[in-house]
């Protein structure tokens, strides 16, 4: 009689088992997946990426200063900049190169036409 209820009660068990191993796999494999996506649990969906401060190469600021500007966009987006002692206009694009003082290359697109 016993002998039949452990017999009966194997298979209920490790179907059980293998239910909560399947749901943690799952869990895991989400919380990968959202980790890699920048998301955050319960959000929009929406990616969050950290702000990075981006040097405008070869532009200055009126004082004389290297330009500098933080901005969270990807690199690969194109950003107008207008110089604030004229209505001169000029488009950079964000990179991933690091530059010697921490900060990311906006490159500017018109040196390369």
């Amino acid at each position: 009689m016993l002998n039949d209820v452990i017999t009966g009660s194997i298979a209920e068990l490790l179907g059980g088992c293998a239910v909560i191993v399947a749901a943690a796999l799952v869990a895991r494999v989400r919380g990968r997946r959202r980790a890699r996506r920048g998301t955050a649990p319960g959000g929009d969906g929406a990616a969050t990426r950290p702000a990075r401060t981006y040097t405008l190469i070869g532009t200055r600021a009126a004082d004389g200063h290297v330009v500098q500007l933080p901005s969270s966009r990807p690199a690969g987006t194109v950003i107008t900049w207008q110089e604030s002692a004229s209505d001169r206009r000029q488009r950079f694009e964000l990179t991933d190169a690091l530059l010697s003082d921490g900060t990311y290359a906006a490159e500017p697109l018109e040196w390369y036409r």
